[in-house]
């Protein structure tokens, strides 16, 4: 088991988010997969890796456990802790969420969580980040489970259940319990929430969106409960394999993870890569960029203004 998460001497802690990693069985574009995870945590030496669903194809792993061991081999051959979160295909084949919990937990440097078992979904956790000289959290990770597939005849993509935004805000309450004062969180899904949408029509985004955002058709309210308690200050997702903008939306900057995986679809000209996020301890907000894979640092994006969606009265 890895030791707590910590914000380093200089104040600082440093996450890399890998997403839509697609690892089939270990063919040659999951090896291109595999060298850009090598490549991005040889750069940036994170203190965490947080992977954001569908890190396996799973209908198309002939074992999925060993598949998911085999797409985060780089990362625990560098001793760097990391956690997950699943998308809609990682259990499409052989193995349950439950049983591709368990390959993760039994890996040295995994910090994923199942989560409550009365609560929907699997791998619904919080991580503490402490304070470089203090017992009390500084930041506080949360990982939430947003299931695959609607279950009602809505159709389209599942979503995060009134009874997980329960469980989220009685977690957050005792998180900050023993935080210091005003600490900021993050978010990380695989799932975007509906407002994805609502901020790149309506607020200035930088970055790109080659592809509709696809989320659930049924809004729960899990970013209203963000804004309402007031310590998420960015979120983070995938499933979206060639959008990667970030955006303000009443205080919280919405952010897609860049496409990691090559066994899957992208865009020609949209190269795979990785998404970096550093914050400061002390500090409500952080900085992020972009390690693509030729290895380039992406720290400014083109800047989108808004194209004016009216919203009737």
């Amino acid at each position: 088991m890895s030791a707590p998460l910590r914000f380093r001497e200089d104040g600082t802690f440093t996450i890399v988010q890998f997403t839509d990693m697609h690892w089939h069985n270990g063919e040659p574009e999951d090896q291109r997969t595999r060298a850009l995870i090598a490549r991005t945590l040889d750069a940036e030496e994170p203190d965490l890796v947080a992977l954001t669903g569908d890190v396996i194809a799973g209908g198309g792993c002939d074992d999925p456990a060993q598949s998911y061991l085999d797409a985060v081999a780089p990362i625990e051959e560098r001793g760097v802790s990391w956690a997950a979160t699943f998308g809609n295909h990682d259990d499409e084949g052989s193995v349950d969420r439950e049983g591709l919990m368990a390959a993760q937990m039994s890996c040295a440097h995994c910090l994923s969580q199942p989560g409550p078992e009365e609560v929907s979904g699997v791998g619904n956790y919080a991580l503490p980040v402490l304070s470089a000289n203090d017992s009390r959290a500084g930041a506080v990770l949360y990982f939430i489970d947003t299931n695959s597939y609607a279950e009602t005849d809505v159709g389209g993509y599942g979503w995060v259940r009134r009874d997980q935004i329960a469980w989220w805000l009685d977690t957050a309450q005792k998180a900050h319990e023993n935080a210091v004062d005003d600490a900021p969180a993050l978010a990380f899904f695989h799932i975007p929430v509906p407002e994805y949408d609502e901020v790149w029509d309506l607020h200035p985004c930088h970055g790109v969106k080659y592809e509709a955002v696809c989320p659930p058709r049924i809004n729960t309210g899990l970013f209203a409960a963000f804004h309402e308690f007031g310590d998420v200050v960015g979120t983070f997702v995938g499933h979206d394999h060639v959008n990667d903008y970030v955006g303000e939306l009443h205080g919280i900057r919405l952010c897609y993870g860049r496409g990691s995986g090559f066994n899957t679809y992208g865009r020609d000209g949209f190269p795979r890569g990785a998404r970096v996020i550093r914050l400061t301890e002390g500090q409500r907000e952080f900085e992020t960029w972009m390690r693509l894979e030729d290895d380039v640092k992406v720290e400014e994006q083109p800047l989108h203004e808004p194209c004016g969606r009216v919203l009737s009265a």
